[in-house]
């Protein structure tokens, strides 16, 4: 698996790690996830998210036994589809590259 190294990796460093997320609440897998630069994870770019369990289609990130994990938004700054993490409701751990 290769990441992206474009405009939004460098303006955070030029440092990316690839994470598997899941659901806090019942641990099913949602996706794997290219996360740029430090700090935690607040919302996840569409156009990073790698192998998605679930539909991106919708306005809502639910898991697969329908627990809701964030809403859709435009990131203003960067005029970039992503999701909205809501605090404490995703399970995150590193995967060697």
């Amino acid at each position: 698996m290769k990441l992206k190294n474009d405009k939004y990796k460098k303006a955070r460093g030029g440092y990316s790690r690839l994470l598997n997320i899941a659901c806090q609440k019942c641990g099913s897998s949602i996706c794997q996830y290219q996360k740029d630069g430090a700090g935690s994870l607040r919302r996840m770019y569409v156009d990073r998210i790698i192998d998605p369990k679930i539909s991106l289609d919708r306005k809502d990130l639910t898991c697969p036994k329908g627990h809701l994990l964030g809403v859709k938004i435009i990131y203003e700054k960067e005029k970039r589809p992503a999701f909205r993490l809501f605090v404490d409701s995703v399970v995150k751990k590193i995967i060697k590259v």
